[in-house]
């Protein structure tokens, strides 16, 4: 499987990884402090923040492998997750954004630090860079995976040059230029998606009416199952409690987002991207799955020759089936890279803030000057990009179960963190040592039930919807209780009013 570019195709490539280049150099003229650099001087508009979170939390996973769920029996049935999503955006804007506005925080985890103490505040941070950049960089291996199969460029070539133009225009532009970046790419896969429907209705015999005949007769336009199951993740409870939880733990304990909701104009503006973002999310998801029940159908009636898997049906659809150099491949391709692009130069951004903020400006005994300490964030932006693609080239020498055991474990981080939140915000007795007790303990019941509790046949025993509840209520239990053995001392240094 493999697709040559054509001028136009190619054309449309290069001019996308242009515009990003250039959106950097822009938007880079703006930066002249930290504060600009790292959260585009708290002045961006909130439906560009929007278009940002969505952006980000839209892998190349979900361009390639949610139609792949949507071709399976699962059909729609995946949305029921994201209903869980609305729920949980809510619960952040009510009761997490009061938390970062109330003062001029430059981190998500300088509110544990408030609330619970700096040790606290330095194993959130930390864990969150830790999870953050091994996730990422696996992700990235992903999308250099998928670029090396459809266009069989030579693997490293992929991730080299996916990871430095997003180095690149991070490096000069800061947030605003991941922010404004991730819109543009945010509309390119969208425009993607569209244009993939609309080839599979003129291509399948009968055309719309056939899509929905077919969908309704394989049960593939099926939105809910009531029926409760820990190990079923495609059920109505696991979508709406397991779906909340782990979104109140990515969307509102994750530095990532959370350094988006810092650079609103106001908390109500960084409200409205939040809760707006979910919405834009479900329809986002019902166009991916929907591609896959297209899908489904149309090799229904074009039965492939080849055994392939459903997460690579729809890259093997555009290169087969997709009309050439027109414009339609090199648009696909370019909806991959913004997908892969978007997470990247989020997580670069991020990452830096949390160090600078978390670690950097802390450590040293000498007060910094604004100009050095944009001077350290630029190249600190250089350092995490190298070290995500030297992750993704490693990854390339691995099995694949433990690269995908590695991407489990990098999502343990919204339960934890969701649980020292929750401590956090019920100022409960717990000393900091109880609390880091409570957070190892979350690690190890997430690591047991992850990876221990199995059935014969290998199969989780308990599905990945309900981790981030698992991970955020032991953490949450297990910290309050080891209070009354490390009781907060009335000397103690956290700021308590």
């Amino acid at each position: 499987m493999a697709v040559e570019l054509g001028w136009i195709d190619g054309l449309v490539l290069v001019g996308l990884l242009g515009v990003a280049i250039a959106i950097g150099f822009i938007t880079g003229r703006k930066n002249t402090t930290t504060e600009s650099y790292l959260l585009g001087s708290r002045s961006l508009p909130w439906w560009a923040i929007l278009g940002s979170i969505v952006a980000t939390e839209t892998s190349t996973a979900t361009v390639l492998s949610l139609p792949g769920v949507g071709y399976g029996e699962t059909g729609m049935r995946w949305l029921q997750i994201a209903l869980g999503f609305v729920l949980g955006r809510t619960i952040v804007v009510m009761v997490f954004l009061p938390l970062y506005f109330d003062g001029k925080l430059m981190s998500a985890y300088q509110v544990l630090e408030k609330r619970l103490g700096s040790k606290v505040k330095s194993f959130a941070s930390l864990l969150f860079l830790v999870t953050r950049n091994l996730g990422d960089g696996l992700r990235l291996y992903l999308a250099g995976a998928v670029l090396e199969a459809v266009f069989h460029w030579p693997f490293v070539q992929c991730v080299v040059v996916v990871g430095s133009v997003t180095i690149l225009y991070t490096f000069f532009g800061g947030l605003r230029s991941v922010i404004w970046n991730d819109c543009i790419q945010f509309v390119i896969y969208v425009i993607g998606g569209i244009a993939a429907v609309a080839i599979l209705i003129h291509l399948i015999p009968g055309g719309w009416s056939e899509i929905w005949s077919f969908a309704g007769r394989t049960d593939r336009s099926v939105l809910f199952n009531p029926e409760f199951s820990l190990s079923n993740p495609y059920n109505l409870w696991a979508g709406l409690i397991g779906g909340a939880v782990l979104t109140i733990g990515t969307h509102g304990t994750d530095h990532m987002m959370v350094q988006r909701y810092l650079s609103a104009r106001s908390q109500q503006d960084a409200g409205r991207a939040v809760f707006l973002s979910s919405i834009v999310v479900v329809v986002q998801f019902a166009l991916f799955l929907w591609i896959g029940v297209q899908l489904a159908c149309f090799y229904s009636h074009y039965p492939l020759t080849d055994s392939i898997k459903p997460d690579k049906v729809f890259a093997h659809f555009i290169v087969d089936h997709f009309p050439k150099n027109v414009g339609l491949i090199g648009l696909m391709l370019a909806a991959i890279l913004a997908a892969a692009m978007s997470t990247l130069s989020s997580s670069l951004s991020a990452s830096v803030s949390a160090l600078v903020n978390d670690f950097y400006v802390p450590l040293k005994r000498q007060p910094v000057s604004d100009r050095q300490l944009l001077r350290v964030s630029r190249w600190m932006t250089v350092g995490f990009g190298v070290l995500q693609i030297a992750v993704s080239i490693w990854a390339n020498t691995l099995d694949e179960s433990v690269i995908n055991n590695a991407l489990k474990i990098a999502g343990f981080s919204a339960g934890i963190l969701l649980g020292l939140f929750a401590l956090g915000i019920a100022r409960r007795r717990a000393s900091q040592t109880a609390v880091l007790i409570g957070a190892v303990a979350g690690i190890v019941v997430l690591v047991t039930v992850s990876f221990i509790l199995k059935t014969p046949e290998g199969a989780d025993r308990v599905a990945w919807p309900w981790l981030a509840l698992i991970g955020s209520t032991t953490t949450f239990a297990v910290g309050s209780l080891a209070g009354f053995v490390f009781p907060r001392h009335a000397r103690s240094s956290l700021n308590s009013p």
